[in-house]
């Protein structure tokens, strides 16, 4: 028989901060699943950036790895620096809407453009959970927050979409309601070079579901079922039949020259 899976040997015996029923705990699980999947049995060989928010707590302090916790929005040029003078380890970004593609959006635009060898997981709870509940660039049309008391009246930012036209090689959307489909997409962008993204679409009940009307946390998740269409169904469909949907599966798969492959490339040729 195959050992039993527990997540226990990447964590420190440290209490984790998040609310009851958050989908940060889903997050967190099935990237060290899809580790302890691939054969790593430690995380020696990678390092962790994150910024600030709820999702920025899954790495730092919990795993037993190297990790940099940054400032709001910065963790992606931390990792840009860590990448291009140790191109030996994994470099991972977690973050939440915010931090991702709110203050650090110029950053992420960018690194895909450029096409670093990061992954980025990207934790959408659609709110800024840990500072009050203020409406992000995520938050759906009409959704009430703590800044919009009678409805957001501002589009959300398709963050998959935007990475895949800034260049990224690899972008996934699922939500916390998909945790295999989610683990299998970690386990293909651990695999793969050049900048992948992963956006999970999460519960958070204190700061955007209870506002929504949600009793509890398995009311969201089956939300996200609901409104959950295949990436494949999606492009026959209309932009106003999408409208409140949450469009999953795997947006881009491709291979291009990374960041780090041309500079060392670079180094050598003038080296000659």
């Amino acid at each position: 028989m195959s050992k039993s899976f527990s997540v226990k040997k990447y964590l420190r015996p440290l209490l984790l901060p998040f609310c009851s029923g958050c989908g940060g705990i889903t997050v967190m699980s099935e990237f060290l699943r899809a580790a302890n999947e691939l054969g790593y049995e430690k995380l020696d060989k990678f390092v962790f950036c994150s910024g600030i928010g709820c999702s920025s707590w899954i790495p730092s302090p919990h795993f037993v790895a190297d990790s940099v916790h940054t400032l709001h929005g910065r963790s992606i040029p931390v990792a840009t620096g860590i990448k291009l003078m140790r191109p030996d380890l994994h470099v991972i970004v977690f973050g939440g809407d915010g931090d991702i593609v709110g203050i650090g959006l110029s950053h992420f635009i960018h690194a895909a453009r450029r096409n670093l060898d990061i992954l980025v997981i990207m934790v959408n709870n659609m709110i800024y959970g840990m500072t009050g509940g203020q409406v992000a660039p995520t938050t759906p049309f009409k959704a009430k927050t703590t800044t919009t008391p009678y409805g957001s009246f501002e589009y959300p930012l398709d963050a998959a979409k935007l990475a895949v036209t800034a260049g990224a090689c690899y972008v996934s959307r699922w939500t916390t309601a998909h945790p295999k489909e989610l683990k299998d997409s970690i386990k293909k962008a651990l695999r793969m070079q050049g900048f992948r993204f992963i956006e999970a679409v999460s519960q958070c009940l204190t700061a955007y579901g209870r506002r929504a009307g949600f009793k509890d946390s398995w009311e969201m998740l089956k939300w996200f079922k609901e409104k959950a269409i295949p990436i494949e169904s999606a492009e026959v469909m209309s932009e106003k039949a999408l409208t409140g949907k949450i469009v999953v599966g795997e947006f881009v798969r491709r291979k291009r020259p990374t960041l780090v492959e041309t500079i060392y490339r670079t180094i050598k040729e003038a080296q000659k």
